[in-house]
């Protein structure tokens, strides 16, 4: 049974694989298959297909390193664990479908082959989904670690100021270690202004506004003055809508107003020296 199964697979496996990527066309929420080119849509495809019949047996073994080097391609191109799933649905449908209309599955063999795709699916899609849930977390894990340590220094630009750029959402975690990164650069800078720029911060809530808040007080304990740069309009009616007080420590909408403000501070100022 198994031999006369792959057998109709790999004789009309072309056609297998464009009523696939035909069904995942069709799933809602699904981009891969619309907005990629064409030749990596059919390769990604193939791809797939010779990963899923691989193991058409019931005492079929599985190639591990097959799987994990497809679920590594597939985080790379954002496929969610929910079009993973479908992605085995699909295949699974319609290779049951084929093999109905080709004759191969009976009314008297139905519940074998059956039993015989629970055996060949099953597995597989444990198998796909643990390599998936896997090669998620590390990507998830690496884009966290760079995107901390992208968006958590403190950059000295002038003598006595420094500038921290905060980029993506502050969670609590990084709130810490934007906290541990500006004490030290304050005191190894000897910076006596320091301008927080949210301009890449998406939102600012109550909790951000909490972290910033707490930010510019250990600031000022270790002798520095801070201010908040890079506010946009939507962010300024938030913090007003949410009531949240920022009168402690200056303000400025962007990060070259801020700059002049910190020169001002340290009493220095930028002039323009006409050319001889």
């Amino acid at each position: 049974m198994n031999k006369l199964m792959v057998e109709n697979i790999k004789q009309n496996m072309d056609e297998i694989i464009d009523r696939w990527i035909k069904a995942m066309r069709e799933e809602k929420g699904e981009r891969f298959f619309h907005f990629m080119p064409e030749h990596l849509v059919e390769k990604t495809s193939r791809e797939f297909a010779e990963l899923m019949t691989n193991n058409i047996s019931e005492q079929g073994s599985i190639n591990e390193d097959q799987i994990n080097d497809f679920t590594e391609k597939v985080v790379r191109f954002g496929w969610a664990i929910k079009i993973v799933n479908k992605a085995i649905d699909n295949f699974s449908d319609v290779v049951f479908d084929l093999l109905e209309e080709r004759g191969v599955i009976k009314d008297d063999n139905l519940r074998a082959f059956m039993r015989l795709f629970d055996n060949w699916i099953n597995p597989l899609r444990e198998s796909i989904i643990d390599a998936y849930s896997t090669e998620w977390e590390r990507t998830v894990s690496l884009q966290k670690i760079a995107l901390q340590e992208l968006s958590a220094s403190l950059i000295p630009v002038f003598d006595k100021i420094s500038v921290m750029p905060l980029v993506g959402t502050i969670d609590t975690e990084r709130a810490k270690l934007i906290m541990e990164n500006l004490l030290e650069g304050v005191v190894s800078q000897r910076a006596e202004v320091v301008l927080l720029d949210i301009t890449g911060v998406p939102v600012v809530d109550t909790m951000v506004a909490h972290h910033i808040i707490q930010a510019a007080d250990a600031v000022r304990l270790v002798g520095a003055q801070c201010m908040l740069v890079g506010i946009r309009p939507e962010i300024a009616q938030t913090i007003v809508a949410l009531g949240i007080n920022l009168h402690e420590f200056k303000t400025k909408s962007t990060l070259q107003r801020g700059m002049q403000a910190a020169l001002s501070m340290t009493n220095r100022k930028i002039v323009e020296v006409e050319g001889n």
